[in-house]
């Protein structure tokens, strides 16, 4: 039965590899390729919201052949575009921090 008290946020609302009709739910900059199911955890818990569910094991809808995953977040007053913003903005963050940490390494080194 449907809990209308839950947002359910899947990975591939984040996905730059996918096309809007795949599944994809914002635009390619405030997207990241490949996001995984800990990115997105973490971004969210980051932007203060309190994870109720996770399950790295569901498909994705448009994608039934691909194994996905999803959080589930308590609504808590806002709409699904807003906490999808919220995360977005931390997972972009966390993402380009990482890979301008990995350019900053002296050369010899392997990243």
């Amino acid at each position: 039965m449907k809990d209308y008290e839950q947002v359910i946020v899947w990975l591939d609302y984040f996905n730059k590899n996918l096309k809007k009709s795949r599944g994809r739910k914002l635009g390619l900059a405030k997207c990241v390729f490949d996001p995984s199911l800990k990115e997105l955890s973490d971004a969210a818990t980051e932007s203060g919201l309190d994870i109720a569910e996770t399950n790295e094991r569901a498909r994705f809808p448009k994608r039934p052949y691909v194994r996905s995953g999803y959080i589930s977040l308590p609504k808590a007053g806002k709409t699904k575009g807003a906490i999808l913003e919220m995360i977005s903005k931390r997972l972009v963050a966390k993402r380009a921090a990482k890979s301008k940490k990995k350019k900053q390494q002296p050369d010899g080194q392997k990243p």
